[in-house]
């Protein structure tokens, strides 16, 4: 029988497998095996920081920082040693207040040892690249490393700390410390050298020799929680008898303060050691400055906090809506943050993960007491304080990612983003623990107060977990059930569940019953609300992410587009740039006003679009009109909201 074809080879596999077999001259030859290495182990050279004291003796550290023009930091650090074999230097890598691994290696550069002026060797530690390994020789007292820290010249290499006439210098960048060693155990004395007819300020005191000044001896710890401002033109205001105000600006102009603005900032001092009491700082320094050349910034530390700030502070007061509480909230951080701290973020040293737990406190409740100090002392009018509110309650609304991503997860952002944009931060959420945390107390507060009739209130709660051992600046750790039963203590309430059902769950919306229990509602129309009026004229922009979901800048540059709303339905993303609406050139003034006209002509907007190199026409299909939120008051007379931002009476110091 003669088979032939597929269907022959399809009945009978052995015979087409002899077939084809023995058509074919050359068989495939096996694959050879794929390489499979083993793991090696992890061998961790670094030593673990223990609680015992440094045997070498006091470290000194100099640094120059006269070399404004190539903005180039030179240092000079001694380390006394108790005797020889291996020493392990660290770069500081975890930074407090920063919550994330933000030490700035990669700008450090030609790093050198020597041993009693002889060369010596290092390595960099191949699993921790901030450390560098070294041996010192027998009868070796002392290590000298010599390095630069390369300032940033331009935005892009990062935040600018030195310009021709300003210096924010924070010693995590200039210096090196021995592994194996609590830093709080480690003895160090700094000195700077400054431009000349510059002037310094910091919350350690020091000695001025020419144009260098030396500081008192310290700890490790403490150094690197004393940053210097310094520039050629400054002011020091005095706040309190143990609190200074240290004004750095670009120019002597915008130091310029109105006794009035001096008087608010003093009570604004008095109103927060009202609320909590006790006080955790021998002095405090705020060290702020006025430019448009030094970065912004806003850094707790124990006493003294770094606060950068545009021009207009003073000269333009009105206009500063969105600065004039940022003082308030970093002082609460004296107390809230730097002395009660969540126990897994603080660290023995700076090379220890910090694990960013309870940030809705450390940062929430924080953002709270800052408008609520800012109220009380007026700081902020109280029509600003509210207007504020309502914008961070609209905003938080348009936060979609809170579907999926529950708050709490929101305080790892710091080390999962580490801060850098996001191209829909509406649906992946940012650090939310701060406004959502101010929410969340504003809710606890007003339940406290009508669980009490009125008697207590959040005051209750920050003057028992804060205020305690006056003039103590140490550290005091806490877990979450410390802030439940501290809650507790103020009045009995459902508090652990209250705080998993808003921190720990998905939710659909922030919760607004702080603002509904204070007698309030969160509504919205078309006129600007003050605080959202001031930033949109500081950042150059409209924003209507409350509405068709968009924030687009003056030269139509769309910077936010949320999550889900008619903006994204409609095809936007973040770098459209809008050229025309409605066949019309583009201008901040059009593009508001057709928005405010799809109120009542329900038309869509033609919109072209460039992307790239690429124009297109967007249709957006939007009816809801210009769409700002504001507080609308419920009721007459005052309400458990009114009473929490009228100031305190009781203003003597502790003490």
């Amino acid at each position: 029988m003669a088979l032939t074809g597929l269907f022959s080879l399809a009945l009978l596999p052995g015979l087409a497998a002899a077939q084809v077999s023995a058509t074919d001259p050359v068989a495939a030859p096996a694959p050879p095996p794929r390489s499979a290495p083993s793991a090696l182990p992890v061998v961790r050279t670094v030593p673990e920081a223990r609680d015992i004291a440094w045997a070498g003796g006091t470290m000194r550290l100099e640094v120059d920082a006269t070399d404004t023009v190539r903005r180039i930091l030179r240092v000079r650090q001694t380390i006394p040693v108790a005797g020889s074999g291996p020493l392990t230097l660290l770069f500081p890598e975890w930074l407090p207040g920063k919550h994330a691994p933000r030490g700035e290696i990669e700008k450090l550069a030609g790093l050198a040892f020597t041993a009693d002026g002889k060369p010596l060797a290092w390595d960099r530690d191949p699993l921790d690249v901030y450390a560098f390994h070294l041996s010192v020789p027998a009868g070796t007292k002392e290590i000298v490393a010599t390095f630069q820290f390369l300032a940033p010249t331009a935005s892009n290499q990062g935040r600018i700390i030195l310009t021709d006439s300003l210096l924010n210098l924070q010693f995590p960048s200039v210096s090196l410390y021995p592994a194996g060693y609590y830093t709080r155990r480690l003895p160090i004395q700094a000195s700077v050298k400054l431009p000349d007819e510059w002037k310094a300020a910091t919350a350690l005191r020091g000695t001025h020799s020419g144009s260098t000044v030396t500081y008192e001896a310290t700890d490790y710890d403490t150094l690197v929680d004393s940053p210097i401002f310094a520039g050629r033109y400054s002011r020091t205001i005095e706040l309190a008898p143990d609190v200074n105000l240290n004004v750095f600006a670009d120019n002597p102009e915008e130091l310029q303060a109105t006794p009035e603005q001096i008087a608010i900032h003093r009570k604004m001092v008095a109103q927060a050691v009202a609320l909590f009491g006790a006080r955790h700082y021998d002095h405090y320094d705020f060290l702020l400055s006025i430019s448009d050349t030094l970065g912004g910034i806003g850094l707790e530390h124990h006493r003294e906090s770094e606060n950068g700030v545009d021009p207009g502070y003073f000269t333009r007061w009105d206009a500063a809506i969105g600065d004039r509480d940022l003082l308030a909230h970093e002082f609460t951080h004296s107390w809230n943050g730097k002395y009660r701290r969540p126990e897994l973020l603080w660290t023995p040293d700076f090379a220890t993960p910090m694990q960013d737990d309870l940030l809705w406190l450390y940062e929430g409740q924080t953002q709270f007491w800052g408008y609520v100090l800012s109220a009380r002392s007026g700081m902020l009018s109280k029509e600003e304080t509210l207007d504020n509110l309502a914008a961070i309650a609209a905003r938080l609304d348009n936060t979609k990612g809170r579907q999926w991503r529950p708050l709490d997860d929101t305080t790892h952002d710091p080390i999962v983003a580490a801060r850098r944009p996001k191209g829909w931060s509406s649906w992946q959420r940012s650090e939310d623990y701060y406004n959502e945390g101010l929410m969340i107390w504003l809710e606890a507060d007003a339940i406290i107060r009508r669980e009490t009739n009125g008697t207590k209130s959040l005051d209750d709660f920050a003057s028992a977990f804060f205020g305690m051992n006056d003039r103590d600046w140490g550290v005091l750790t806490y877990g979450r059930q410390d802030i439940v039963d501290t809650l507790n203590s103020v009045v009995a309430y459902g508090w652990d569940a209250f705080l998993r059902e808003r921190i720990d769950r998905t939710t659909q919306e922030v919760t607004k019953a702080g603002i509904t229990l204070g007698g309030y509602r969160l509504v919205y129309g078309p006129a600007r609300n003050r605080a959202v009026a001031a930033t949109e004229a500081t950042g150059k922009y409209v924003d209507q992410s409350f509405g068709v979901g968009m924030v687009v800048g003056n030269d139509g540059l769309v910077q936010t587009v949320v999550w889900d709303s008619p903006a994204f339905k409609a095809g936007f993303a973040i770098g459209h740039r809008i050229v025309a609406v409605n066949g019309v050139e583009y201008s901040a003034d059009l593009w508001r006003s057709a928005l405010r006209a799809t109120a009542e002509k329900r038309a869509p907007l033609s919109l072209i679009v460039k992307q790239d190199k690429r124009y297109s026409t967007i249709s957006l299909d939007y009816s809801g009109g210009l769409r700002y939120p504001r507080l609308e008051k419920q009721g007459e007379g005052e309400s458990s909201l009114d009473r929490l931002l009228m100031e305190r009476t009781s203003e003597a110091p502790v003490g």
